[in-house]
């Protein structure tokens, strides 16, 4: 089955090139309060993507990668070639392991869409986690943060490339809705794609019962990583 990613995953880290990973991560290692270096811990990154996260995480912990795009993780295979990385869906995935540490990063969280599927993406990072374990969910927006009715741009110049995407931000049932739309030219000559998004918005006390309905104690960082707040869901030892 075809992922909505799956026809832009090469033009995917060229569109998200102004994106800080290096100070992310920096950030995620102060809010964990680990010191940097210490390679016995474990993390999987869930929802991993083209590895870009992992690629600077994996200088301080012994990391492993979940997606559920098989394009974008032949690209995090092709980046981080001596990791391990899985193909599998948040709501319902089994490594058959534990981890120190479970990501969940870059608002991917709000691809489940409903809180069914919200508890059940919570219940299946939160039995991957070792005691005393640590999961860390960077949400999608809230209701109120989210801007409807508004138009967004962003570009690609390159000279064998050019990518012009455009959007117009909606809303829906409780839930982010908007098109995609990508004008691409390369020397082989131009082509138009469309991916359709829909991500849940939920509200902070949706997320956090949803963490500790996972048996996980819940707290809440409104500045996170990007702006758009960070919840920590603790395992007990």
């Amino acid at each position: 089955m075809e992922n909505m990613f799956s026809r832009t995953a090469s033009y995917y880290d060229k569109l998200y090139a102004g994106k800080d990973y290096v100070g992310e991560v920096a950030r995620l290692i102060a809010i964990l309060g680990i010191q940097p270096d210490e390679k016995q811990l474990t993390l999987l990154d869930v929802a991993c993507g083209t590895g870009r996260h992992i690629q600077h995480l994996c200088k301080h912990f012994d990391v492993e990668g979940l997606d559920i795009c098989p394009e974008l993780l032949d690209i995090a295979r092709a980046r981080n070639t001596d990791l391990a990385f899985h193909l599998g869906d948040m709501t319902r995935f089994e490594l058959g392991k534990q981890f120190d540490i479970v990501t969940c990063l870059f608002s991917s969280i709000g691809y489940v869409r409903t809180l069914d599927r919200l508890g059940a993406a919570m219940c299946s990072m939160a039995k991957h986690l070792k005691p005393g374990g640590v999961l860390v969910v960077e949400p999608w927006f809230t209701p109120e943060t989210w801007h409807a009715d508004t138009v967004h741009s962003l570009y690609v110049d390159e000279a064998e490339l050019k990518v012009a995407r455009i959007s117009t931000s909606l809303v829906k049932d409780k839930m982010s809705v908007f098109d995609l739309h990508h004008l691409i030219g390369t020397t082989s000559g131009t082509e138009q794609l469309v991916e359709h998004h829909e991500l849940g918005l939920f509200e902070v006390d949706e997320m956090t019962s949803a963490i500790e309905r996972a048996g996980l104690r819940a707290e809440y960082d409104p500045g996170g990583l990007t702006g758009r707040g960070l919840y920590l869901g603790s395992r007990s030892e």
